[in-house]
Order: C-alpha cells, then sequence, then structure tokens
C-alpha cells in the first residue's frame, strides 16, 4: 500500500511539473501590450521572422516601447506605433533589419514591422497591428505576430486624420509592452 501511495505522489508530481512547463512553452513569444483601454495578448511568429521577433523581444525586454504613441492611425487599415519621437522617422539605437519576407497574408489582427517605402531592409522599432484583412501588404512587410486576444482594446486606439495620412493629433500610447512572465 505505501508503495502505490509513493507512485500516486510521484505521478502527481510529474504532472504538476509536466503542466508548469506547458505553461512556460505557451507564454513563450507571448507579448502583453497595454493600453489605457486594456490588455492585447500577441503570439510572436519567430518560424516567420526570427530576427524581427528577436528585435521585438530585446526591445520589450529594456521597456523601449513604454509611453511610445501610436503615431500613424488609419481606420479601417492599421495603427503604428514604435517611433521614440512619435513622428514617423525614428527607431531604436540598434541597426536595421534586413526583411524577412513570408507567405503569411495580412489579416485582422496582424502584427508587421514598418519600414521605409522602398526600402525592404529598413525595419528598425516600428510595428503596425491592421484592423482589417490587407491584402495589399502581403509579401512586402515582415509578418511577425498576431493578436490572440484584446482586438476589441486595438478598435479603441485613437484614429488619426484622413487627410494626415493617419497623423494623430493626441495620440494614445502603449502603457508597458512585456514578454510573458517579466511583467514588472
Amino acid at each position: 500500500m505505501k508503495l502505490s501511495r509513493r507512485l500516486l505522489l510521484a505521478a502527481v508530481a510529474m504532472a504538476a511539473l509536466g503542466s508548469a512547463h506547458i505553461a512556460r512553452a505557451a507564454d513563450e513569444h507571448t507579448l502583453y501590450l497595454d493600453t489605457k483601454d486594456g490588455r492585447v495578448t500577441i503570439k510572436l511568429r519567430p518560424d516567420l521572422a526570427p530576427k524581427h521577433v528577436e528585435r521585438i523581444e530585446k526591445l520589450a525586454k529594456e521597456h523601449f516601447y513604454d509611453g511610445i504613441v501610436f503615431h500613424r492611425v488609419i481606420d479601417g487599415f492599421m495603427a503604428q506605433a514604435g517611433d521614440p519621437t512619435g513622428t514617423g522617422l525614428s527607431g531604436s539605437r540598434y541597426l536595421d533589419l534586413k526583411a524577412e519576407f513570408s507567405q503569411e497574408p495580412f489579416k485582422r489582427g496582424t502584427l508587421g514591422m514598418a519600414r521605409q517605402p522602398g526600402d525592404p531592409d529598413s525595419a528598425n522599432s516600428q510595428f503596425f497591428i491592421c484592423f482589417a484583412d490587407a491584402p495589399q501588404l502581403n509579401g512586402k512587410y515582415t509578418v511577425f505576430g498576431e493578436v490572440v486576444s484584446g482586438m476589441d482594446v486595438v478598435d479603441k486606439i485613437k484614429k488619426g486624420s484622413k487627410s494626415d495620412n493617419g497623423m494623430v493629433t493626441d495620440p494614445d500610447k502603449i502603457v508597458k509592452l512585456r514578454l510573458a512572465g517579466d511583467e514588472s
């Protein structure tokens, strides 16, 4: 009887360890983007764009995105952030990244890296979240993630002026952007 109790306890302990490992694996490559309206959960896609995911994770660990505004937001298209100056003309202190284009389509909730027009290898820290399908971007911008919950929060991001290409007056901010498990 004592042996079977020990085996049962061992099995319960192993199951608990396995569950913890599964939870950690599920959190790997997950970002939490907090705004004044709530939380957006993002699944990063290193299978599509490993260098871009590595950059976003590095910047999130440095708290680079905290307080950065959504400087360009076009209703029905996308919300763009990631420029510390809020102008759309700047990026992080790191070198630009080479494009990692894929066959993954841009659809509602897709995250892509912003870049300079005409230069596919100019992505740095700016990114955008699609409000709707955007097939015109397919194969021309790097897909690096997708919203898995919180699109209702994304939909509430303050929209910019259509006459000014989506530039936003008094824009909403990223309160904080953290990797799952690093929410300090």
